[in-house]
């Protein structure tokens, strides 16, 4: 009694200390070292786009051995994000992030030294391994450390930093694009392994998720880890007794190794609307060709006109920077308009956008006309996709579950993401062949329609409600819908925008 009395005074003396501004400080600098991962994920698909280009003169690749060699990655990732899950339930959330960092490292070092296509491969699966720990479980953890009320915005951080990688890896490809092809993409895939050095750092730094912790049993970690992340005594107790009764509604089934897959394929209908949601925004995501347009943007603006590769190369940048200050606008909106408005605006510009490039592709000649189009279409395609849906995704697959499911089933939702990535990936090219660039680029419009009508009918707003009152709001069913933003809403967005 005396020790847990002096913890409680060590406690509060220290939180006497603590402004909101502390406690946000700490809590952002969590969130950008968890984030860390995602910019070896933004990276390798932003560098992948120039390097292939010097791959295929140096290695001699086909076709077909390309857009394995791009897709990859994301299939195998799908590995990596199964998992994760269990693994982060096994070992915290905090070490599989670690975990991830090292695969994605030695994958990242056999690329760069690959003397063939096949030893190329090998790094390329260790690299889609790593990058699926590390994109399953950095949302997961970022919510569970965060306050309810700045969830969103911190929750968002992966995603710019996938977009930050993006903008680095265009940056490498124009910057070392001028040497040799024998050693000029070795270089730029080189780069990526820097990271690893600040994810070590990172580890010594952050606290384990309090959600695991108690999880775990460890409660007196859990609330050590709570006084850091709010803002009092009261608030923090508050939260651990919240997060303790969330707990104990899974102790019976705490024991058993297949409970949790169990209620993922034999799923209660509140079960059923969240793996409906989670899944489906990350399928969606993928679906409407983002990683197409970003790992072949030379293809698509050598297709609209521009033939000299430093050229095409620095077009790219444009593509990157669009893409990584949308995303910074989103952080700051998410919270404060909500989550649908943004993806109302998201998916409904991302259409208009697809659909103008393939019409650009179509109908105009190579020339001035049809390169400055599709440039355009192209950095604005990017740029509404990182408004809402690219960041937007993870943070509602991150939130939506309730605890005893939720690394697995935020895994299920990565494992969807990363197989519509990859079959996006592995089949643009064979896709333009048999539809043209245009006709490929009509398509991802149309799915991008769709993907209107699923977050219409299927997204709840989720914005400043606590996780376990969005496992609530689930099981009501049908009254989500009398709390939702509706699709007019989107002209306050714009106001405030």
């Amino acid at each position: 009694m005396d020790l847990e009395v002096r913890e409680d005074e060590d406690h509060q003396q220290r939180q006497m200390g603590r402004t909101s501004a502390d406690v946000m400080k700490y809590v952002v600098a969590c969130a950008v070292f968890a984030s860390l991962n995602n910019v070896l994920l933004g990276y390798d698909v932003g560098v992948m786009s120039g390097a292939i280009i010097f791959i295929k003169e140096d290695l001699h690749i086909s076709e077909v051995q390309q857009e394995v060699l791009v897709g990859i990655l994301s299939i195998m990732s799908l590995v990596g994000s199964l998992g994760a899950g269990k693994t982060s339930d096994v070992v915290g959330r905090k070490w599989t992030i670690g975990i991830a960092a090292i695969i994605f490292q030695i994958g990242a070092a056999i690329m760069t030294m690959a003397p063939s296509f096949l030893v190329l491969m090998i790094g390329r699966l260790l690299a889609g391994i790593g990058i699926g720990f590390g994109v399953m479980i950095a949302p997961v953890y970022i919510a569970e450390i965060s306050p309810t009320i700045s969830r969103g915005f911190l929750t968002s951080f992966p995603e710019v930093f996938i977009n930050f990688g993006i903008l680095l890896g265009y940056i490498s490809n124009f910057a070392f694009a001028g040497f040799s092809s024998h050693i000029n993409w070795r270089i730029m895939l080189a780069v990526g392994i820097l990271p690893a050095v600040f994810i070590a750092f990172a580890l010594f730094i952050i606290p384990e998720s309090p959600r695991w912790l108690v999880m775990q049993n460890r409660i007196d970690e859990a609330r050590a880890v709570l006084m850091k992340t709010t803002d009092n005594l009261e608030e923090a107790d508050e939260k651990l007794a919240e997060i303790e009764g969330a707990a104990k509604k899974s102790s019976a089934e705490k024991f058993e190794e297949k409970a949790t897959w169990r209620e993922l394929l034999s799923p209660t209908p509140a079960v059923r609307r969240m793996l409906i949601t989670g899944i489906g925004i990350q399928c969606f995501q993928q679906a409407t060709g983002i990683d197409a347009t970003v790992y072949y943007s030379p293809t698509i603006l050598k297709d609209a006109g521009i033939e000299d590769k430093q050229k095409l190369l620095a077009a790219t940048v444009s593509v990157g920077v669009s893409k990584t200050v949308f995303i910074l606008v989103a952080t700051f909106l998410v919270d404060k308009v909500g989550r649908k408005p943004l993806l109302y605006v998201s998916t409904i510009g991302m259409t208009v956008c697809l659909f103008v490039l393939a019409l650009s592709l179509a109908i105009f000649d190579d020339g001035t006309a049809s390169i400055t189009v599709a440039i355009i279409a192209v950095c604005s395609n990017v740029a509404f996709f990182s408004i809402g849906l690219g960041p937007v995704c993870w943070i509602l697959t991150s939130e939506i579950f309730p605890l005893k499911l939720r690394s697995q089933a935020a895994a299920l939702g990565s494992v969807g993401n990363r197989v519509a990535s990859g079959m996006v990936a592995m089949s643009f090219l064979s896709a333009t062949r048999a539809l043209t660039v245009a006709g490929t680029f009509f398509l991802f419009s149309a799915i991008s329609t769709l993907a209107i009508a699923f977050v219409h009918f299927y997204v709840p707003e989720t914005k400043g409600k606590s996780l376990e009152q969005i496992e609530l709001l689930f099981q009501k069913g049908d009254e989500w819908q009398t709390s939702e933003v509706e699709l007019g809403d989107v002209e306050h967005l714009v106001q405030k925008e």
